[in-house]
């Protein structure tokens, strides 16, 4: 396994990427409510992607057929877009997307309520979205990858919910999809050791229920096999000599 160590110029793309990506996710969070389809999400993503100068680095990605993985309520991650799904009060939406920035990559994630949700349903993002915080505690240089892993996994476990096993996190750069993989639940080794100017996608998607999930017929959409509610919380990150730096930070 290779990890790429970026340069200072290669952060410097790294972070202009990431800084573009979160004003893709303001512009679209803006747009969340009942009513709103999402291919209506998926165009207006595109479109400021594009407006950057930039171009969506999930459309055509291995086949998938649009710029935004809109997914909503048992859906893990990447749901089709369609002009027919519109949303409704009461759900929740995960919205997944980069782009690309002078040849380099951004990856984050962000789940929303769609109106007025139940507690459980925002306590399951609530949740999902802390265990990234927690998981980045240890996110250190001369700590180790699955220190990560550990940390996500020992804050999500007491809620009783389902830390998704078939998908992880990933290493990002001028490819989307880098080594190394990394999990959201406790491993048996440590794994490598984390160095400054590594950039890793810290991604927890976390159901409900059980972490047991299927593929639809799309070949695509990942859905919780008990039909429990999933969210996905992500963000692309810098190891520094420090702590680390969150290149998507919410905006």
């Amino acid at each position: 396994m290779s990890v790429s160590i970026k340069s200072p110029a290669e952060i410097a793309l790294m972070r202009e990427s990431c800084r573009l990506l979160s004003e893709v996710f303001k512009e679209m969070s803006q747009m969340i409510e009942p009513g709103v389809t999402t291919m209506d999400i998926n165009k207006v993503g595109e479109r400021v992607i594009r407006s950057f100068g930039c171009v969506p680095n999930f459309l055509h990605y291995e086949g998938y057929p649009a710029a935004i993985c809109v997914s909503v309520n048992d859906e893990v991650v990447h749901g089709i877009p369609n002009k027919h799904r519109k949303l409704k009060e009461g759900d929740i939406v995960s919205l997944d997307c980069g782009l690309i920035y002078k040849g380099y990559h951004s990856d984050a994630a962000r789940t929303y309520a769609v109106g007025e949700i139940t507690p459980e349903a925002q306590q399951l993002i609530d949740v999902t979205k802390q265990s990234f915080f927690e998981g980045i505690k240890k996110a250190k240089a001369g700590n180790h990858l699955y220190d990560i892993s550990a940390a996500i996994d020992d804050y999500v476990t007491p809620y009783g919910y389902g830390i998704v096993k078939d998908l992880v996190g990933h290493g990002i750069g001028t490819s989307l999809h880098e080594d190394p993989q990394i999990p959201n639940f406790r491993q048996r080794k440590r794994g490598i050791k984390l160095e400054p100017g590594m950039t890793l996608a810290v991604e927890p998607m976390i159901a409900a229920g059980g972490w047991e999930v299927s593929w639809l017929d799309d070949d695509w959409t990942v859905v919780t096999e008990d039909g429990s509610l999933a969210a996905h919380y992500e963000n692309t990150i810098l190891i520094t000599d420090g702590e680390p730096e969150i290149l998507t930070i919410e905006r």
